[in-house]
């Protein structure tokens, strides 16, 4: 069974308009506890004999650059310790970090993006290292050998080009199909933004976009992957947009699911 680090990432410094992503990490793991739930995966193993270690949040109190170091280096800690991390966000500008550190573990690591946006703009608004930008500073430096995206439902004309320059294969949300294969040849990191999600199943979000994903069907997607998953991300929920807590339930659901998925290979 693989042993897995949950590490907390509050940081949404790159956050193009609402900030409170930071503040989705302890309000994941309360809801992952709430005894209106219980701690049983759909697999049928129980997710508290997984071996998941809760690392804590990071101290990320610095710039921009510091933290982008200092993210890198303790997902690099973990994975020197034989670990698979699965990380909660923050926005989504902390992949960038984690997947340097990954790509030096993993020369062939493939990559499955759930998000409503691309987030591959070249930059956005002056900005190289904004939340909507980490998958082209990812394909830019070559740290994964293959992307692919799902639920995308809001790609611009530039964004389109960034896709085609790097070979991204993009499943448009207006064109996918529950049954659609998802094979994968290599180890896989899943980055999961949940605006991916139709906002009426996870309205927590600070760029909501109508016509996404239900609950279900990314439950289906994570429990239909056959490759091992050696790292993934939860980001984007943010608890100001959230007053009923549904989303911070779904982040909780998501989390036991990704994890039982990610020990089984």
């Amino acid at each position: 069974m693989a042993t897995i680090s949950l590490l907390g990432v509050p940081w949404d410094k790159q956050s193009s308009q609402h900030r409170g992503a930071a503040e989705a990490p302890p309000l994941i793991r309360q809801s992952l506890r709430a005894e209106s739930s219980n701690s049983w995966c759909e697999n049928g193993v129980d997710f508290n004999t997984l071996q998941v270690f809760d690392r804590g949040d990071l101290p990320l109190t610095g710039g921009t650059t510091e933290a982008l170091q200092e993210i890198e280096a303790a997902v690099e800690t973990e994975l020197g310790q034989g670990h698979r991390v699965l990380s909660l966000g923050g926005d989504h500008a902390v992949t960038y970090p984690i997947l340097r550190a990954y790509a030096r573990r993993y020369p062939d690591l493939s990559l499955l993006h759930i998000d409503a946006h691309p987030d591959i703009y070249d930059d956005f608004e002056g900005n190289r290292y904004s939340h909507a930008c980490p998958f082209a500073r990812i394909m830019e430096e070559g740290l994964v050998k293959r992307l692919v995206q799902i639920g995308i439902r809001t790609m611009t004309a530039h964004q389109r080009a960034q896709v085609e320059r790097y070979g991204v294969e993009v499943f448009e949300m207006k064109d996918w199909r529950d049954d659609q294969p998802l094979d994968f040849d290599s180890p896989l990191y899943l980055s999961f933004d949940i605006d991916g999600l139709d906002p009426a199943f996870a309205p927590g979000v600070s760029h909501p976009e109508p016509g996404g994903l239900s609950t279900r069907q990314a439950l289906s997607i994570i429990q239909r992957i056959s490759s091992p998953i050696v790292g993934a991300d939860l980001v984007e929920y943010n608890p100001r947009m959230d007053p009923s807590r549904v989303t911070a339930r779904v982040c909780a659901k998501l989390l036991k699911e990704i994890a039982a998925q990610m020990s089984i290979h």
